[in-house]
């Protein structure tokens, strides 16, 4: 059974830092892309990161320089690093894990973790 759980979530001030965490379980960890997601209140789940089974990372542009998405494929764990946190990143953030085959893919996902941003 596949298990994604995110942790380090929180309300902080804007400028500071958060690390959040996933921990995969039931899945070959290193052949999987791990991405992380967002959803703020009324609005479509969008892409934040993504790292590739190779390591290759992906941000969307209002991330770009202050989110860094990391894995430990001994821990099976994916990271995100996220710096001068803004209001505009208040939202639940998912962690994703891809298994891609031929022309598709599974996604498996997490429960999602809190992150609220205050002025």
């Amino acid at each position: 059974q596949v298990q994604l759980v995110e942790s380090g979530g929180g309300l902080v001030q804007a400028g500071t830092s958060l690390r959040l965490s996933c921990a995969a379980s039931g899945i070959i960890f290193s052949i999987m892309h791990m991405g992380w997601y967002r959803q703020a209140p009324g609005k479509q789940r969008d892409l934040v990161a993504t790292v590739t089974s190779t390591g290759t990372t992906d941000y969307a542009d209002s991330v770009k320089g202050r989110f860094t998405i990391s894995r430990d494929n001994a821990e099976n764990t994916v990271y995100l690093q996220m710096n001068s946190l803004k209001p505009e990143d208040t939202a639940v953030y998912y962690c994703n894990a891809r298994l891609p085959f031929g022309s598709g893919h599974t996604d498996y996902w997490g429960q999602g973790t809190q992150v609220t941003v205050s002025s």
